[in-house]
């Protein structure tokens, strides 16, 4: 199996460069790669990238990510996370090659408290759920064979986090304001690589495209950002006691109390039902992985 992979580097990127490795020869960039293409704001050489080295799977874990700076440069966010994937498509579909993509809960308003289904009404928020999209439609029109999980809050050992910052603040400051408001699941980047490698496995084993489709992918149960940085000290007092957190109050605020750009949804669960049963998989619950994560960088 010959695997292209874009944006090797990121944090899905990275993960996926180990756990793709085993299926086959995998061909690995990012936007500075060469002679390949591997960057998004060249759709057209992208394609040629795509018809030159004929893959039989093309994961693309590359996008526009800074959702605040999507607000001011909508034009740069819809290049990358949806002409990017749309030239993609159609070159997958030209060879018959699989297209696998990443997506997110930013795509639905954040409005109620069920865990959002992969058929549910869509309404973006942001410049950057808008652009994310339009690439999922880009690819679904372009009749090439896809696999798109939307995920959330995703975090990694390599790279600056969300726990990692509460760390810090925790051994400067007594006390920290955390939202509270806004739910969703934290969910490792190798736990989305580990899916893909065993999605793509099992793909590549059917001829016919009866798994293709939108799945939503992250770790099991729910929290806040508040119940997520309690969980973060909480065990790195227990790691790792002689790290002297001063931290003593860490108090709940609401979304509003730290105003951004891009306003953020405020439910970001994800139901993961469809994807579990598709491919026989059982998906852990996201204090494991964060454990997992806080004993690896203590």
């Amino acid at each position: 199996m010959k695997i292209l992979l874009l944006g090797k580097n990121g944090q899905v990127g990275w993960e996926l460069q180990r756990s793709l490795a085993p299926l086959g020869e995998v061909l690995a960039l990012d936007r500075r790669s060469t002679p390949h293409c591997g960057d998004l704001s060249q759709p057209e050489r992208l394609a040629q990238t795509v018809r030159d080295w004929g893959p039989d799977v093309i994961v693309n874990a590359a996008a526009h990510t800074a959702v605040d700076k999507a607000e001011s440069e909508p034009d740069v966010a819809r290049c990358l996370n949806a002409n990017a994937p749309a030239a993609l498509a159609q070159a997958a579909a030209d060879i018959g090659a699989w297209l696998v993509h990443y997506s997110t809960d930013y795509v639905f308003n954040g409005m109620g408290e069920q865990p959002w289904q992969e058929g549910d009404a869509t309404g973006p928020l942001s410049v950057y759920g808008q652009s994310k999209l339009e690439g999922e439609q880009a690819i679904a029109v372009s009749g090439c064979k896809h696999l798109i999980f939307r995920t959330s809050w995703v975090y990694a050992v390599r790279g600056g986090n969300f726990a990692k910052t509460m760390l810090r603040l925790a051994v400067e400051r007594e006390s920290l304001t955390v939202i509270d408001d806004q739910h969703g699941a934290p969910t490792g980047a190798d736990l989305i690589a580990d899916v893909t490698a065993h999605a793509i496995r099992q793909v590549g084993a059917n001829p016919t495209p009866t798994l293709a489709g939108i799945y939503h992918l992250v770790a099991s149960g729910e929290t806040s950002w508040h119940g997520y940085a309690n969980h973060v000290i909480a065990q790195a007092r227990h790691l790792k006691p002689e790290q002297g957190l001063k931290v003593s109050d860490i108090a709940p605020v609401p979304t509003s109390a730290f105003p951004t750009p891009a306003q953020r949804p405020l439910n970001s669960r994800l139901n993961t039902r469809k994807l579990q049963q598709a491919f026989g998989l059982v998906l852990p619950p996201w204090q494991q992985g964060v454990n997992r994560m806080l004993a690896e960088i203590l």
